[in-house]
Parts: C-alpha cells; structure tokens; sequence
C-alpha cells in the first residue's frame, strides 16, 4: 500500500517528533516536583544524558517511549507492516544502547528507573508514579528498579 503523503511531507512529520521534553517526561518531572523532589534535566555530564536526574538519591529516570524504545507485550508497541527488517534493526540497536548506557550509569554508581509511556495512561499513572517516589526516596525498599532486563537477541 502506498503512502498517503509524500516523501517530503513524511520527512517533515518525522522531523517533528521530539526526543527530550516529551509528554510523558514533562508528566513525571511535574508530579516528582510536586511531591517536593529535586531534580536536574538532561544532566550532560553523565552518561546516557538521562531524562532526570536526582543527585541527592543518587536515582536517575529514564523516561522510554514504547514505540522507540521497543516496549515488549505492551500494547502502545507494533512493529511497522513495511520495511520491517529496517524497522527491527533500528529498534534494536536503540534497545541495545539503552541496555549499555543503563549499566554504564549504575557502573557509575547511579540508580537506575525506568517508566514506560504505557504506564503513564491514567489508569496505571498514581500507581506508577508512587512506585517511582517510594523507589526514589526509600533505596532500602524492594521496588525493581528497571525492566531493561529483557533479551535483546531478537532485534540484531
């Protein structure tokens, strides 16, 4: 099936789709700073330039959308019916990098949390997000800090 819009028009669109300041971000650090957490943004001087950054708890939030960052058995995540390989390739590279800038900030001392845009919808969100703050605040406590445990091999 073709496309609907033309090549340009499509570039266009893409172009659009920002990586930092998205809606589910903005979400979290609006309810982390509600809850009277401090917090620094796209801290450059860290790897992986994570979305959040707390140093007092010495946490990061990574901030993934399903899509880009291939959410398995989510239903937000579909791998695209064209240029499928293409589509599995880069999707795994990205998975792969978060895996590696993940272990490079808790190699660095930091811990890690991450919370999916699916988990953001208003359903799941007040679970999530207290999750989040008691993972944050109590380190001691038993919250999983990340999900990134997955197994990267079928995306090469």
């Amino acid at each position: 099936m073709a496309d609907k819009i033309s090549p340009q028009r499509r570039s266009f669109n893409m172009s659009r789709i920002r990586s930092r300041n998205t809606r589910p971000e903005v979400t979290v650090r609006k309810w982390l700073h509600s809850q009277g957490l401090r917090f620094r943004v796209h801290c450059q001087t860290l790897p992986a330039r994570p979305d959040i950054v707390l140093p007092r708890f010495r946490a990061v939030v990574l901030v993934h959308g399903c899509f880009w960052h291939a959410h398995e058995d989510c239903c937000c995540f579909k791998i695209p019916a064209s240029r499928t390989e293409w589509w599995l390739r880069k999707l795994g590279r990205n998975k792969a990098r978060d895996w590696q800038q993940q272990r490079e900030l808790e190699l660095a001392g930091w811990r890690v949390f991450v919370v999916w845009e699916c988990e953001l919808k208003s359903a799941r969100r007040a679970e999530t997000l207290e999750k989040l703050r008691d993972g944050i605040t109590q380190p001691d406590n038993d919250v999983p800090l990340c999900d990134l445990q997955a197994d990267y091999s079928g995306y090469n």
